[in-house]
C-alpha cells in the first residue's frame, strides 16, 4: 500500500524519513545526559537572524510529522486532541528548558502554539480525505515511531529557544522571524496548508 505524496514530500523536505526508521529514547526532550547539559545562550551566533532561522527549520520538521500522525490516526476513530500527551510534552520541555537556562514559562508558551500548528493540519488533512477518500493514506505509520521523531525535534527546538533569547526579546523580532518563516517556506516548498500552520507555530516566539 501507498503513503499519500504530500506526506512523502513532506518527509524529504523535513529530513526525518530516515529518523522514523531507527529507535530513539521515548522519553521527551529529556535525552540528553546531565553532565551534557549547557547553558545553549551563551554560544548563540551573534547574528539575529541566525538565531532565529532554527525555529523556523525546527517548526517545519515538527509540522511533517503532523501529516503522519493524521494518517496514523485516520479511520482508526483516535482523537486529535490528546490532553494527555499535550501535558506529558508540556512538562517534559519545561523541565528541559531549565536544564539549559531557557525561560520555562516561554518554552511552554511556544510549544502550545507547535501543538495547537500540528493540530491546523491534522484536522485538515482528515477533512479533505474525508471528503475525497480516493486522496486518504492507504498505508498506517507507526505512530510510536512518529513520536519519537517529534520527541527529538522538541528537545532541539528547546535548545533552540534558549539560543535565541537575545534575538526573541529584541524590537526587531518579528520583522525578522517573518524574513526566516518566508525563507524557509520557500526552501521546503510549503503548501498553502503547511504555510498558515507555520505561522500560527510561530504566534508566540517574539516577546
Amino acid at each position: 500500500m501507498r503513503v499519500a505524496s504530500s506526506i512523502g514530500r513532506l518527509l524529504a523536505s523535513g529530513g526525518i524519513a530516515v529518523a522514523l526508521l531507527a529507535g530513539g529514547s521515548t522519553a521527551v526532550a529529556d535525552s540528553a545526559a546531565p553532565d551534557a547539559v549547557r547553558v545553549v545562550r551563551d554560544a548563540a551566533p551573534a547574528n539575529p537572524y541566525a538565531q532565529l532561522r532554527p525555529l523556523s527549520d525546527l517548526s517545519v520538521r515538527r509540522l511533517a510529522t503532523a501529516d503522519l500522525v493524521a494518517a496514523a490516526k485516520y479511520g482508526t476513530g483516535s482523537p486529535i486532541d490528546d490532553p494527555a500527551r499535550e501535558r506529558e510534552v508540556l512538562a517534559a520541555v519545561a523541565r528541559r528548558a531549565e536544564q539549559v537556562g531557557a525561560d520555562p514559562e516561554v518554552t511552554v508558551r511556544i510549544f502550545r502554539d507547535q501543538i495547537e500548528a500540528n493540530k491546523v493540519v491534522q484536522r485538515a488533512l482528515h477533512r479533505r480525505w474525508d471528503a475525497d477518500p480516493a486522496s486518504a493514506p492507504t498505508e498506517r505509520p507507526d505512530l510510536a515511531k512518529v513520536r519519537e521523531e517529534i520527541n527529538r525535534v522538541n528537545g532541539e527546538l528547546v535548545h533552540a529557544i534558549a539560543a535565541s533569547e537575545p534575538a526573541r526579546t529584541a524590537p526587531y523580532c518579528r520583522g525578522l522571524l517573518t524574513a526566516a518563516t518566508a525563507q524557509v517556506r520557500y526552501e521546503r516548498h510549503l503548501d498553502v496548508l503547511h504555510t498558515v500552520a507555520l505561522v500560527r507555530a510561530s504566534r508566540s516566539v517574539c516577546g
